[in-house]
């Protein structure tokens, strides 16, 4: 099969979980500033689930254009992805009614953690659908900041019961792996 709808698809989907986690912020009960600050944590929270999921679009688009075909593998996997990022509206408001509760803290991480094992097996089944020598196997490799992000989620997670704010410093640092898109994928493409 080829990628086309694939990737309608998870542009979609993307673009729905966007749009609840905006929808879904709570504006300020008056026009102070004080009223302001205190939905500033929440609005930190909307700013870092944006961008995860602006990473996951951005670094999917950049999979599936080194992508030449596809089959049911893939297409599972990529629901399993599209899964725990359509989860993300519901734990973001979870952290905002619950005030950072370690077990809402604890979740964000999870959620985020199974995305990044969704987006693993995504790149699994290409490869294994393209082949050990095709321009995804070579761009990804040994998937080092893969395996690095992978870790991190795992030691978020039991953090958020010790030091919520520790926590979330560790999901940013995941960000911060991947802001910059996927250039392993670029290199291979302009070969």
């Amino acid at each position: 099969m080829k990628t086309g709808r694939l990737e309608a698809f998870t542009d979609g989907v993307v673009a729905i979980a966007i749009t609840i986690m905006v929808l879904e912020l709570k504006v300020p009960e008056d026009g102070s500033l004080a009223a302001l600050a205190e939905r500033v944590p929440i609005l930190l929270a909307y700013v870092l689930s944006f961008i995860n999921v602006g990473l996951y679009w951005n670094n999917h688009h950049h999979l599936l254009q080194a992508t030449t075909r596809i089959d049911g593998r893939v297409l599972w996997a990529n629901l399993f992805l599209l899964f725990w990022l359509s989860l993300v509206p519901f734990v973001i408001r979870w952290l905002d009614a619950s005030d950072f509760s370690p077990v809402a803290t604890a979740s964000y991480g999870v959620v985020l953690g199974m995305a990044a094992i969704g987006y693993s097996l995504t790149e699994r089944a290409i490869i294994a659908c393209g082949g050990g020598d095709s321009a995804v196997a070579r761009a990804i490799g040994t998937d080092r900041k893969g395996k690095i992000s992978l870790a991190l989620y795992a030691l978020a997670i039991p953090v958020a019961f010790i030091l919520q704010w520790l926590s979330i410093v560790l999901y940013v640092l995941v960000i911060l792996l991947w802001l910059v898109p996927d250039r392993r994928i670029e290199r291979i493409l302009e070969e």
